[in-house]
């Protein structure tokens, strides 16, 4: 397996080590001189012994290039991240998740080390695994090292109830996320099961969250903040400070499912939502993509059509989401002519998945008095 990764980055070369969050920033010649060395497998070059070791302290291989670094080919499409659901199944069965309903389906084998191919090929080098409970996929484990060994910097997105299983730890002692992403639905059995509805989702999680400590895990909390939990916040913020100091990040503002249903607006605490930033525009469709658990690929997962099918169209299909993108961001559908559009506070396509649900202004508009 590569200790590190030599990548093109939007008109830019990034030398990665797997699992580590920090990168280091290359010339495109010494890019190209990783190129040619790996293509005769010659020895590393002085120079990358020297900064592995200044960045991370690490002892590259010894022998051939190809036996330390991994080097990354140029991509004619200019995406760098994406997001993947593996599958929409959950364990859990918190009443605010935006998904709404999970079901337990998605690619097959074949079709799932193709569609990372074409992520790769896609010049994508950081994805998000994610559901779902992405854990829970039975191909989960063989998907995430195939990832890895394709040269992606992978992030897992989870509930956390797998981690204390062993071969979890192990997968990912073996094979390090450079970002681990659990979410936190209270301090106490009590609350984080009624926040679940699922009984002993708080012991498994607890007991992951310290055996992923104890191999240290690159894990970061978000703390969920809902009605249900909400006196529990500030717990969930200590627990996670003094229990296991991991960062994190608290959330409060739900969302309505990817279907336009509303359900999971009403279990907000409302002392929690704060307005959003103003937008300003992203790089969804651009450079960053989602793909769903069929190989549909959207801008991003909220803004879910149109899309293309990667598995029946291929990466050729790909370059049509930046189109998509923009007319998705076109103020339609209730937006046109809004005189506050310069401040607005929500996507376009979270404003429609919004409209859908009702159209409860005051959740997302400053019409309605949000953010105003």
């Amino acid at each position: 397996m590569h200790q590190l990764i030599a990548s093109p980055f939007l008109g830019q070369y990034l030398l990665l080590r797997p699992g580590h969050a920090a990168g280091v920033q290359i010339p495109e010649t010494r890019y190209e001189e990783l190129r040619t060395a790996a293509a005769s497998d010659l020895p590393a070059p002085v120079w990358l012994h020297e900064a592995s070791v200044a960045a991370w302290n690490l002892q590259l291989s010894d022998g051939g290039i190809g036996s330390s670094v991994l080097v990354r080919q140029p991509s004619k499409y200019g995406y760098v991240k994406a997001s993947w659901e593996i599958n929409l199944g959950c364990d859990l069965d918190c009443g605010f998740c935006y998904l709404g309903e999970k079901r337990f389906e998605g690619l097959p084998w074949d079709d799932k080390t193709r569609l990372l191919g074409m992520l790769r090929d896609a010049g994508v080098l950081w994805l998000q695994m994610t559901g779902g409970e992405a854990l829970v996929d039975p191909q989960f484990a063989a998907a995430y090292e195939c990832a890895h060994q394709l040269g992606l910097m992978v992030q897992v997105s989870t509930n956390g109830t797998q981690l204390h299983k062993e071969r979890i730890l192990d997968l990912f002692t073996r094979y390090r996320p450079y970002r681990l992403t659990v979410s936190l639905y209270g301090a106490t059995a009590e609350t984080y099961e009624k926040v679940t509805r699922n009984r002993g989702s708080y012991g498994r999680v607890f007991r992951g969250l310290d055996a992923a400590r104890e191999r240290g895990l690159p894990v970061r909390f978000s703390v969920i903040v809902t009605d249900d939990n909400a006196h529990e916040r500030d717990a969930m913020v200590k627990l996670v400070e003094e229990r296991w100091g991991f960062p994190y990040h608290v959330y409060s503002s739900m969302s309505p499912t990817i279907h336009g249903d509303g359900d999971p607006l009403v279990s907000q605490a409302p002392e929690y939502l704060r307005p959003r930033s103003v937008f300003t525009g992203c790089n969804a469709g651009h450079t960053f993509f989602h793909v769903n658990p069929h190989g549909i690929a959207s801008i991003c997962k909220i803004g879910r059509d149109p899309s293309v099918n990667l598995i029946t169209e291929g990466l050729e299909a790909l370059p049509r989401l930046s189109a998509i993108a923009e007319s998705l961001q076109l103020r339609t559908g209730g937006c046109s002519g809004c005189s506050k559009v310069g401040s607005c506070r929500t996507c376009r396509p979270l404003a429609k998945l919004y409209q859908d649900a009702g159209d409860n202004r005051s959740l997302y508009c400053q019409h309605g008095g949000y953010g105003s």
